[in-house]
């Protein structure tokens, strides 16, 4: 009969096993308990990897060796499906195997453990293999156990009373590996579907581009800088991995944000640009009717020709501008209040005031009000993943996504956060962002910049401005984190 303390050991290995959600440690885990419960000097844990078993962790305490648990497979062949040997065949079989001693068996094939043997100076004698199944009956992999200790610690033959309490645990721990398994695929499908979303927005635009894949390549590599710093911050595997998502999900907004908008090259649009180019033509034809009526001298005309074509040819330069210095402002004033005599006897302007209005936009090229309709980007992308039940560790992905546009100065948006209001995490997706707004030359208001201009600016954004952490600003410069990623283009790199 089992014993008060196997149970006791049954019991401890049924809790260790439902609290760990981390595979590599699981797996661990298992084998460990297992272990401890059969009293066994050796053990080797086995999964099935397509029609094979292969090696997952071992154990051997006599030799002080502990291979896998880390993520690295134990650097051991496979072991394939055939039933000669002892872990396929209780694989294939579903049922434990118990060999008092391998050397005299003459059932299984067991020429591997006897060179294992040669090779390193141990002694293998009794075993047992135990499957591991889940609740459907469906296999994973096996237990195999090495040597069990008498309580001198002498080698015997595993105990054929301790068999049922071994597959217990063995049953519960593939039940949780399996767990796991789905906790991890439904993980992974939860973020190649953020992936997905986010690679949406951005090919909605040609000028928005990769912009989220970059700044997740500059925060992951960034994360890891910091993490081998000493002093904070510092990054669990989990808190990185949010604050990557956050990274993905931050312009996930920008899917209502109208691609005329989004997508504007410059001031002017195209049907603007063809009305200011049809109403020059109309000036000059009605110039030639002047003409041929004697209202005009041909001076005047060839005079009035020049100036339309001049000025078509600055506002199309204006228009493009990522910058409007004060002699093009002065210029437009005074284009502006130009007029003509259309066919009706009409005074008509030579820009109309909307016209006007767009092409002196200092910097950029958005007006006001789609400025304000670009800026909603971010309560769209709050509203949005409101919509989303985040796990408890990535319970923060909406919060930081949608204040990547708070500055600590107060001068960001939407709520004008000041410093002590905006955590550390907004505050390096804030510096990616502006980052490769600078760099990137795939917008369409302005072309990339070089990187060091582009530390520059980040520099004075920190340290003259307020407007961004001046250490974790400093830190982003020194980690170079996104040497090596294409900004884009070649040009910046």
């Amino acid at each position: 009969m089992m014993t008060q303390e196997a149970m006791k050991k049954v019991l401890q290995a049924g809790v260790m096993l439902s609290s760990e959600r981390d595979q590599n440690h699981l797996l661990d885990v298992v084998l460990a308990s297992v272990m401890e419960l059969a009293n066994c000097d050796a053990g080797t844990l086995y999964l099935l990897d397509g029609d094979a078993l292969c090696f997952k962790i071992m154990h051997t305490n006599s030799l002080g060796t502990h291979s896998g648990g880390d993520g690295k497979d134990p650097d051991m062949p496979p072991v394939p499906l055939r039933r000669e040997n002892v872990c396929a065949f209780s694989f294939l079989e579903g049922r434990t195997i118990r060999v008092e001693d391998v050397h005299t068996s003459t059932e299984y094939d067991f020429s591997g453990p006897i060179r294992y043997d040669a090779i390193t100076g141990y002694h293998t004698q009794s075993m047992l293999v135990v499957p591991m199944r889940n609740r459907e009956g469906e296999k994973l992999g096996v237990i195999q156990l090495i040597n069990a200790l008498d309580e001198e610690g002498n080698v015997q033959a595993f105990p054929e009373d301790m068999i049922l309490a071994l597959e217990s645990v063995t049953s519960q721990a593939a039940v949780t590996i399996q767990n796991v398994r789905y906790m991890k695929e439904i993980r992974e499908l939860f973020q190649s579907f953020v992936r997905v979303m986010s690679a949406a927005v951005d090919e909605r635009s040609p000028y928005n581009a990769n912009h989220s894949r970059r700044m997740a390549e500059f925060c992951g590599r960034f994360v890891d800088y910091l993490n081998r710093q000493t002093g904070e911050p510092h990054f669990s595997h989990r808190h990185k991995e949010e604050l990557v998502m956050s990274v993905w999900l931050h312009d996930i907004g920008k899917v209502t944000t109208p691609l005329e908008v989004m997508n504007k090259p410059e001031r002017l649009y195209e049907v603007q640009k063809a009305d200011i180019r049809h109403r020059m033509e109309t000036i000059r034809l009605l110039g030639k009717v002047s003409l041929l009526e004697g209202r005009l001298s041909a001076g005047e005309l060839e005079t009035l020709d020049k100036e339309t074509r001049e000025a078509e040819e600055t506002i199309w330069k204006i228009s493009a501008a990522g910058f409007l210095p004060d002699e093009r402002l002065a210029w437009l004033e005074e284009i502006s209040r130009r007029t003509y005599i259309d066919g009706e006897g009409q005074e008509r302007p030579w820009l109309t005031e909307e016209e006007r209005a767009l092409l002196s936009i200092r910097k950029g090229t958005l007006s006001a009000e789609e400025r304000k309709i670009m800026e909603s980007h971010v309560t769209v992308t709050d509203k949005l993943l409101s919509q989303i039940k985040f796990s408890n560790d990535l319970s923060r992905v909406r919060q930081w996504a949608a204040a990547h546009h708070e500055l600590l100065n107060g001068s960001g948006y939407p709520n004008h956060l000041e410093a002590g209001a905006i955590p550390m995490e907004v505050r390096i997706i804030t510096i990616l962002d502006v980052f490769d707004a600078l760099v990137a030359d795939d917008r369409p208001y302005k072309p990339g910049m070089p990187v060091e201009r582009a530390l520059s600016i980040l520099d004075a954004m920190a340290n003259k401005e307020g407007k961004l952490d001046p250490d974790l600003t400093a830190k982003f410069i020194e980690s170079r984190c996104w040497e090596g990623i294409p900004l884009a283009g070649e040009k910046n790199r």
